[in-house]
Formats: structure tokens, sequence, C-alpha cells
């Protein structure tokens, strides 16, 4: 039987630091289209608190990569009726 979740969600695939790093290092994190540094690392620990985090790295609402996604201003918090990251940036 075929396995038909997101590549993400299963087991066999770890996306690591290294390759989010890079993606990050990329020119594009090095731009006005980027929250601060602060407001990033408020949006990563509201992500790693979140019960819908799938090892450390992956939204199961959304399937993005969190440490991606939060660096990004035009993106909110997936989280069903709930924004996390503006619960936390009040908190």
């Amino acid at each position: 039987m075929a396995d038909n979740r997101c590549k993400g969600c299963r087991d066999d695939y770890v996306v690591d630091s290294k390759q989010i790093e890079r993606v990050l290092a990329s020119p594009m994190f090095r731009s006005d289209r980027c929250v601060s540094d602060s407001e990033y690392l408020t949006r990563l620990d509201a992500c790693m608190s979140c019960p819908k985090l799938q090892g450390g790295t992956t939204c199961l609402v959304c399937g993005c990569i969190v440490q991606i996604t939060a660096k990004l201003k035009e993106k909110r918090c997936p989280y069903p009726s709930e924004d996390r990251w503006s619960i936390e940036a009040v908190s």
C-alpha cells in the first residue's frame, strides 16, 4: 500500500539544521521581507511549544518548515483559530 502522507510527515524523511541554514543564508532572507531577529526568535519559541509541531521542524497544520516560514514578514501562524505568534509577542 502506498504511503500518501506528505514527505515531511514520513518517519524516513528528516530536514536537518544544515539544510535549514542553507536556505536561510540565501539572499531572499537578507531583505526587508524578513522580520527582525528578536521577532523571529519569538515566533520560533511559539512554534517550539506548539502541539502541532512535528520533529522540531514541520508544522502539521500547514506543512511548512517553521524555521523558514517564521522568518518571513508576510507569514502568519496557521494554528486553527489562534495566531500563536501574536500571543507570544504580547506575552
